[in-house]
């Protein structure tokens, strides 16, 4: 990598400023659509359930009969139905979204304004416990796909928020979303992971939070089979080097739990938190140690 006036210059088709540029904001007629397909999304069940106490929030909130001033909500608060939703904050500043990482919470919302959830149950992943599949570990040997940290952030952020095939075409990462965690990238906290293809174009990706001995995996996409596998086996056997514990993938899927993760209860989760989060161990923008063999990597035994 070479850094050339005023700009980084990855070495492959995509260059971006050294500074934090705001992303163009939706058209009318992309926010009516996503209103439309947001609302779709909530009525399938069981995500049904949970509209009462959804709207009963959100027009409290506009009402002004539970606004505390851009306060973050209180995760032990947190409804059952839909599972997890603590509140409401408009705010997405650094400081706001740190503290609510911090706290157990995070921001998801396809229409606005921004929910802030607490899942009673977390996929967490142990670093010691992640489990890499043989064709995994053949696919980082062959060399086939190259990897590296905090090269392309907001263009892994528009990966992840490409329609995937036979999903409906709506996602939570629109420009206001990308805006607040690209902030956080440039602050030190957000981080991503590229995947490059032979031919030098981006075709898998992952990005994230750290807060203290803690990752919070947001999303990855993959635009070439095992491109997003290879970038997330890459990133944890760095954050295992660095001194991490635990990565937080949220919300049960299959995909996690053959990969080690494993449903922690909220209360238990937050514990977690509050033991690995006091000090932060690695601020600001992070690059791949080459020295460091992924495809040969035990877990269980660590990184020498």
């Amino acid at each position: 990598m070479s850094i050339t006036g005023g700009t980084i210059e990855t070495g492959r088709n995509f260059v971006r400023s050294a500074g934090s540029t705001p992303v163009k904001p939706e058209s009318l007629s992309d926010r009516v659509r996503r209103l439309i397909l947001g609302s779709l999304w909530s009525l399938k069940p069981p995500r049904l359930w949970g509209v009462p106490n959804i709207l009963l929030l959100v027009t409290s909130y506009y009402l002004g009969f539970r606004r505390s001033d851009g306060a973050l909500p209180d995760p032990e608060n947190a409804l059952s139905d839909p599972d997890g939703l603590a509140g409401i904050c408009p705010d997405l500043s650094v400081k706001t979204l740190y503290e609510g990482y911090k706290a157990g919470l995070f921001p998801l919302c396809h229409i606005q304004p921004y929910k802030w959830w607490a899942p009673s149950t977390r996929m967490a992943l142990r670093l010691t416990e992640f489990h890499m599949e043989k064709n995994l570990r053949r696919r980082l040997r062959s060399g086939h796909f190259t990897v590296t940290f905090d090269q392309a952030f907001e263009e892994v952020m528009r990966g992840c928020a490409e329609t995937r095939p036979g999903k409906l075409p709506l996602t939570w990462i629109t420009p206001d979303v990308i805006d607040a965690y690209s902030a956080m990238h440039e602050a030190g906290h957000a981080h991503s992971v590229e995947v490059w293809g032979e031919d030098g174009e981006l075709v898998g990706g992952v990005f994230g939070f750290a807060v203290g001995a803690v990752f919070f995996t947001e999303s990855q996409f993959a635009r070439q089979r095992d491109a997003s596998k290879v970038g997330f086996a890459t990133l944890v056997c760095h954050l295992q080097k660095w001194g991490f514990v635990l990565n937080d993938g949220k919300y049960f899927s299959n995909h996690l739990a053959q990969a080690g993760f494993e449903p922690v209860p909220r209360s238990q989760f937050n514990a977690l938190l509050k033991r690995y989060c006091a000090t932060d161990l690695r601020v600001g923008h992070w690059s791949v140690d080459e020295t460091l063999d992924v495809g040969n990597w035990d877990p269980k035994s660590g990184v020498n």
